[in-house]
């Protein structure tokens, strides 16, 4: 992707977490990336993580980069796109990783024609093990898509679908990171009843669930089958399970991806 120049309207945490993992990938060089912020240590920071140029004004961002993430705070969406309105070409593509900001919403913001995409990252995004929905919007190409699923799958993964169903991607990945750290950290409780030390508890914990989550994407299979594999009759995993299933762990789950999905369209409703 060398002649592609990336942008960010917004230089905060998850703004450095993209750059870099582009230039982990090797996607992109520190020359290629642009950030503004009207924060100077921000910007400071934006710069030192990723040696991109950092600047004072979103124009010069628009004017030095083709592919722009809007990466600010939802309340300013507003007020940033009506301030690059008349610099945003048919050149370039809008990004947004702004939360509840409808792509109807970002397209009235702009010139008719203009191309967007609306993303819902998630915080593992800055260790570079996101899970990213996207969706597309009017104007936004076939080769739109691709580019924006080569940048974010540098920093984990991205699905494409319908922006009927980035609130159902809120409840299971945007939100779903805070459910695992529950489900760790209850592990880790766990392994203290039973007389581990609190670290090695919880680096026990944490491993496990990262290598689970690995075996369901390398290779697969499904979650219950993988399940099955350690369940030995009458052993200690079906107690376990059984445990957590009386506990109606599965039902808790269920529900609280349904909450969280039902928020969202009511937060993107109300905006």
């Amino acid at each position: 992707m060398s002649d592609l120049t990336v942008g960010f309207l917004g230089a905060g945490r998850m703004a450095s977490a993209l750059a870099k993992g582009f230039l982990n990938a090797k996607l992109l060089e520190p020359s290629q990336l642009h950030a503004s912020d009207v924060y100077p240590g921000a910007r400071d920071g934006f710069s030192k993580d990723t040696g991109g140029t950092a600047h004072a004004t979103n124009d010069l961002v628009v004017a030095n980069a083709k592919v722009i993430f809007l990466s600010v705070k939802p309340d300013q969406v507003g007020e940033v796109l009506e301030g690059i309105k008349d610099k945003f070409t048919a050149d370039h593509l809008l990004v947004s990783i702004c939360a509840g900001i409808t792509l109807a919403t970002l397209e009235s913001k702009l010139n008719p024609g203009a191309r967007v995409v609306r993303v819902m990252p998630n915080t593992p995004a800055l260790v570079g093990a996101a899970a990213c929905g996207f969706s597309l919007g009017k104007a936004a190409t076939g080769a739109d898509a691709e580019t924006v699923t080569k940048l974010l799958d540098s920093c984990g993964l991205a699905m494409m679908v319908k922006e009927k169903l980035l609130d159902a991607v809120t409840g299971v990945s945007g939100s779903g990171p805070a459910y695992v750290f529950l489900t760790i950290e209850a592990m880790s409780d766990g392994g203290v009843a039973a007389g581990l030390p609190r670290d090695v508890s919880t680096k026990l914990a944490a491993q496990t669930v990262m290598g689970a989550a690995k075996m369901v994407l390398e290779t697969g299979m499904h979650p219950g089958a993988l399940k099955d594999m350690v369940t030995s009759p009458g052993g200690t995993t079906i107690e376990a399970v059984h445990e957590l299933e009386k506990a109606g762990i599965r039902a808790g789950f269920i529900n609280a991806v349904r909450a969280a999905s039902e928020k969202a369209a009511k937060m993107g409703e109300a905006k």
